[in-house]
């Protein structure tokens, strides 16, 4: 994507997620602000200067009014302490409702299908996004829009007032401060630009580097790896450190830059003012008035040296972000197709194959399943039992072919358990449940019993990835949030696999009885290479290599040819004489 696209992208994005009087409000009163203290400076000077000057003669001391800029300084001395808490209100609450908002639209576009895949494979790039990328567009508002505004105003204002001595004094004012203060900032961000995407880029790297060493420090161990992967993080950081360097002297220079551009203003206006008045055009108290707004004038350009600074990590981060706006107005506009009536789930000569790989693993497959029916699909390791369920809950898209489905829940292979409470992963299926709910849902998955141990109940707070439970804990707390989710169907994959004989057996009688919990019972499609799994299905549905061999129903002679070629665990044979 094109820079200046992505830019009108982001900025068009940005400024639908807060109210126009946020933007509008905090750069007018950023520019009030800088007005009111040019105007304070400039009146002061004049001031002291006129009462000093009147103080000289007696009879002009006694006509002198000083109540009238007495009261002119006070004014502006209050009204620039309330436009400043004003712009700071108004400026940041604008920056943080839109970076809030650009967090949720973030995480809008990864719901589509592969999402899970993308952050699974890459998920420090990811994290990089919602944090370092997202707040690296503050400096876009904050740092660069309000202050080019401010210094905008200050010039014109340092024009208005030395145009009302001469007005070829006020035009070559404001053009000298335009050309030099956007000139420096516009140096600075195109030189800094370079090093601060360097910077930004070794920052995500030291990010995945160091998390892949804490978290594969064992396997890096036994490898003999593990001095090789810190040797590599500490390359990592020496470029973040060089690119900081580097940024530094920018900013010196720039800072330099500002300090002579200001020098070399207030020499010019001494010298023109000095000529004017010894000329006799303006008094003392006039060329002090000129001088001070001349000195003020140049400091809110100096303002655009952060902004400019951090010009090219922001411009980064938008060339990154932009395409996940657009991903997420994308996303958001997707219905998922509904099945006819009285199907759950409905493939019409479907394939798919897995993200990052152009082979098709899975189809054509057409199957349609009532409501209320239960599947189980079958087959050889790598023959696309999981990708199956994968294209039938969204996380796949069809290659070819039509899906439709109703809303479904899925258990899959691995417990998915966050480092939270009891309570926060069970929310997760339905957030506005009561604590009846939830404490039913542990019941009906045989948890409940061992929740009640725990020392704060629903309260306790998982490690992470469930730690502090058993792996037959773990396997009930996802099956609890299963029974806890109001999707009609659910999708189990291996739900057993694992698990020992008697909590498999449990853990399969309490599903059996929650599938008849609805009038027409729960719709289930259940991939396993298990008997006790498969023996709770109504159709066997056999895969070979991705595509559709066998579709055989209960009470047929392949249904029990099927059943017999499975792997049998002990208690097996008694949970299949068992009716389903």
């Amino acid at each position: 994507m094109k820079h200046s696209h992505a830019v009108r992208t982001m900025l068009k994005a940005l400024g639908a997620m807060a109210p126009r009087r946020l933007w509008l409000g905090g750069m007018a009163m950023a520019c009030l602000t800088v007005l009111m203290g040019m105007a304070l400076l400039g009146l002061s000077g004049w001031f002291i200067v006129a009462t000093a000057i009147a103080g000289l003669v007696p009879a002009s001391a006694l006509v002198f009014d000083v109540f009238m800029p007495s009261a002119g300084i006070r004014l502006l001395a209050l009204g620039r302490t309330g436009s400043r808490y004003a712009e700071r209100l108004l400026t940041h609450d604008a920056t943080l409702a839109v970076l809030a908002a650009l967090r949720e639209r973030l995480f809008r576009s990864w719901a589509p299908a592969g999402a899970a895949w993308q952050l699974r494979m890459r998920p420090a790039r990811w994290l990089q996004r919602l944090t370092s990328d997202v707040d690296a567009l503050d400096s876009l508002y904050l740092r660069l829009l309000v202050p080019l505004a401010a210094a905008c105003g200050a010039a014109l204002l340092a024009a208005v007032v030395l145009a009302g001595m001469r007005w070829w004094l006020g035009l070559l004012l404001g053009a000298w401060l335009l050309l030099a203060g956007l000139g420096l900032a516009a140096w600075l961000a195109r030189a800094a630009r370079r090093p601060a995407t360097r910077r930004a880029v070794a920052l995500e790297a030291l990010r995945a580097q160091a998390v892949d060493l804490v978290a594969g420090q064992t396997d890096l161990l036994m490898a003999g790896r593990l001095s090789a992967q810190c040797e590599r993080l500490a390359a990592t950081e020496r470029r973040v450190a060089q690119a900081d360097r580097q940024l530094n002297r920018l900013e010196a220079r720039a800072s330099m830059g500002f300090g002579m551009a200001g020098a070399l203003t207030l020499a010019g206006v001494l010298l023109a003012v000095a000529a004017l008045a010894e000329q006799g055009r303006i008094g003392a108290p006039g060329a002090a008035l000129a001088l001070l707004v001349a000195l003020a004038a140049m400091e809110p350009f100096a303002a655009l040296r952060r902004g400019a600074a951090e010009a090219g990590r922001t411009l980064l981060a938008i060339k990154r972000l932009a395409p996940q706006m657009q991903s997420a107005d994308a996303a958001s506009s997707v219905i998922a197709q509904p099945p006819a009536a009285g199907v759950a789930l409905s493939l019409q000569a479907a394939a798919t194959c897995p993200y990052g790989s152009q082979r098709v693993v899975l189809g054509p497959v057409s199957l349609e399943v009532r409501q209320g029916e239960r599947v189980a699909v079958v087959g050889r390791s790598g023959a696309g039992k999981s990708t199956l369920l994968l294209l039938l809950a969204g996380e796949l898209p069809a290659l070819q072919g039509q899906v439709a489905a109703e809303p479904v829940t899925w258990l899959t292979q691995r417990t998915e358990l966050f480092q939270d409470s009891v309570r926060g992963n069970l929310l997760l299926a339905q957030p506005q449940a009561s604590d009846g709910a939830l404490w039913q849902a542990l019941e009906d998955a045989g948890l409940a019993a061992d929740v009640r141990a725990m020392p704060q109940g629903l309260d306790t707070v998982l490690g992470e990835g469930g730690l502090g439970l058993s792996g037959g804990q773990a396997r009930r707390l996802a099956l609890a949030r299963l029974l806890l989710h109001p999707a009609p169907c659910w999708l189990l994959d291996e739900p057993t696999e694992g698990l020992d004989a008697a909590t498999a057996a449990d853990v399969l009688q309490r599903l059996r009885q929650q599938m008849q919990t609805q009038t027409h019972g729960r719709t289930v499609v259940i991939a396993t290479h298990l008997r006790r799994e498969a023996a709770l299905a109504d159709r066997v549905l056999w895969l070979e290599q991705g595509q559709q061999v066998l579709d055989a129903p209960r009470g047929s002679v392949e249904f029990a040819r099927v059943l017999a070629q499975l792997r049998a665990d002990v208690g097996d044979a008694a949970d299949a004489a068992q009716p389903a």
